[in-house]
Order: structure tokens, then sequence, then C-alpha cells
């Protein structure tokens, strides 16, 4: 409860979720959870275009939107995923946050996080020595 009212980086604070429930409507929800709102007026609007928010599933971590959603949030399509769904190309692989600083980010052999040891040199290198 604690971590709620005091962390925005967990999910949204109460304050946060409060004011999104009393002045947005629910729009949709992705695949990894998180909910998107649209305020109901443009009373609060910037360019008299309706606020759009989005409540993440667990760590705030913008990378967590997937494209069809972000498009949205940005104004660049007028219509959320939920009624014109976004059309994937066969070439386009799914969508996969950023895990730069998490466990599961990709560490190279060799690397200390990994705790692996690095392959011996292979006899192409040729350490310089001055003459």
């Amino acid at each position: 409860m604690l971590k709620a009212i005091f962390t925005w980086w967990n999910g949204a604070t109460i304050g946060a979720r409060f004011t999104i429930a009393k002045t947005a409507t629910l729009v949709g929800t992705d695949e990894f959870g998180n909910k998107y709102f649209e305020a109901r007026t443009n009373k609060d609007s910037y360019d008299q275009r309706k606020r759009r928010y989005v409540i993440y599933k667990g760590y705030a971590e913008a990378s967590k939107i997937p494209p069809d959603w972000h498009g949205w949030m940005h104004y660049t399509f007028d219509e959320p995923p939920t009624v014109e769904p976004f059309k994937l190309k066969s070439w386009e692989k799914p969508h996969v946050p950023n895990l730069t600083g998490t466990i599961h980010a990709w560490r190279p052999p060799g690397a200390i996080a990994s705790g692996g040891q690095r392959a011996p040199a292979t006899g192409d290198y040729e350490a310089w020595k001055p003459e």
C-alpha cells in the first residue's frame, strides 16, 4: 500500500489513479497488462486534443508500450487498437520492451555480469612491442 502511495515507478500512484479514474475513460489494455485511458473532455489539454494516459502494469518503462498503442498515445492514430487493430507485416517481429538494466538483458560470452570466462585468444592477435 505504501509503495502505491509514494512510488511512481511501480505503476501509478494512488493520486494518479484517482485523477485518471475521475477524468478519463478506459480505452483498452495491451498484451503486457498496461491500461490506456482517454480524457472525457479536452479541458486539461495543451492543444485542444483529449489527453491520453497509460497506467503501466509493474515497473513504469516507456518501452513497454507496443507500437500500436504508442501510435495512439502520440496521436498518430485517431482510433485505438481496440477499435482499429494495427496490422503487422509478415516481416515484423513481435514487440519486446527494452531489457537493458534488467536480469533479462543480453550479456555477451565472457561478460563479468554473466559470470563466464572469456574464450582464449585465437592466435591472430599479436601484442605490440616497442622497438
